[in-house]
């Protein structure tokens, strides 16, 4: 077999996946992925030249490096978003200052205390009780969610 499963796995290649999950359309090698590659290419190796053992080895070695370093940052994005979390609900109640844009990217600002934080889509946002202690909304009356990023000062 000319290409080794090494040269497939750092590519991506989605010939690597037809095998057991064509349906999904998934790059990523799993487990049964490699074993079914490894297990072709011990079947269609030339038996007057065999593998050799150490790159067996060596290609399990990065399997395993990949499929660690995946499981790495799935983790630190989950501990990103976390942090994040804990962060904004540190806000509530404390008097912020936000510059916000809307969809036509006309700049408005904000300050107000955090009434509420909420999670969307992974992102914390939160609304602001105005000076007049009712909630910040839009022209239409919806309250505006703001996101952290857009805060410019904290206290005051």
């Amino acid at each position: 077999m000319s290409s080794s499963i090494g040269s497939l796995i750092n590519t991506g290649s989605t010939a690597a996946t037809t095998s057991t999950d064509s349906a999904s359309n998934n790059t990523e090698l799993n487990s049964t992925d490699f074993l079914t590659l490894l297990t072709t290419e011990l079947q269609n190796q030339d038996p007057l030249n065999p593998m050799d053992d150490t790159q067996s080895l060596a290609q399990l070695a990065q399997f395993t490096s990949v499929q660690s370093e995946q499981s790495l940052q799935t983790s630190f994005s989950n501990f990103q978003s976390n942090f994040a979390v804990l962060q904004s609900a540190s806000l509530i109640g404390q008097t912020v200052s936000v510059t916000s844009s809307d969809a036509n990217g006309n700049s408005s600002a904000a300050t107000g205390k955090v009434q509420a934080i909420q999670i969307i889509n992974g992102v914390p946002e939160f609304t602001l009780l105005g000076s007049n202690g009712s909630v910040v909304t839009d022209k239409n009356g919806n309250p505006i969610m703001y996101t952290t990023s857009e805060i410019t000062a904290i206290g005051g």
